[in-house]
């Protein structure tokens, strides 16, 4: 499923996963990083259905 253009826009953008991962394991919920097929860069997000979890975020 492609990111909409909307969503893109208003999210924070990562340039390296590492960057993203690092703020998702500082985050009070559990967020996972993604790269955007819309700008390149990643985001993270909280949906994980279906998504692979990256091992650094596993508990």
């Amino acid at each position: 499923m492609r990111t909409r253009l909307s969503i893109c826009r208003r999210k924070v953008n990562y340039p390296t996963e590492p960057e993203a991962l690092a703020v998702a394991l500082r985050a009070n919920i559990s967020l996972r990083p993604y790269r955007c097929d819309r700008c390149r860069q990643f985001h993270l997000t909280s949906r994980t259905k279906g998504k692979r979890v990256p091992a650094a975020l596993r508990q």
